[in-house]
């Protein structure tokens, strides 16, 4: 086997963009934001405010990732085997995007103008949701390596 065609192969198998995504979720929604808020030159506000801007930014990038991801099972023949993975996926990604993080945002908007936050458990399923998000992904990523 050519050297192009090994590259070609271990860009068809949808295991790298899946450690790919689940190490940048990892980094950033389990390591980054918890040490953030541990950082005792910061506010809790400022925290708050670079944690909604970073979580805009992820959500996008995890879209993308979403869509590569899509885009190389379809291409790679394992459309039939990993499609129900990749339909919980998409539906973890619009719900953070579409409900979660702007519901999130608007909580932190309160806590920057001084108000008091109503009882919420958008943050608790924000963070069910990643957990969810990062074992599927590992689970897609040892499955497409096992299978080739």
């Amino acid at each position: 086997m050519s050297v192009s065609q090994r590259i070609r192969n271990a860009l068809l198998n949808p295991a790298w963009v899946c450690f790919t995504w689940a190490g940048i979720t990892v980094g950033i929604s389990m390591i980054a934001t918890p040490v953030r808020f541990t950082a005792q030159s910061i506010t809790r506000p400022v925290a708050l405010d670079v944690g909604r801007v970073v979580f805009a930014a992820l959500n996008k990038a995890e879209f993308l990732a979403l869509v590569l991801l899509l885009v190389i099972v379809r291409v790679s023949g394992r459309s039939r085997e990993l499609w129900a993975w990749c339909a919980v996926l998409i539906l973890i990604v619009l719900a953070q995007g579409a409900w979660l993080i702007p519901e999130l945002a608007a909580r932190t908007d309160i806590v920057m103008t001084g108000g008091e936050l109503p009882p919420s458990s958008a943050h608790a399923i924000y963070s069910s949701l990643e957990l969810i998000k990062i074992g599927i992904l590992i689970f897609l990523g040892f499955s497409s390596l096992a299978k080739r």
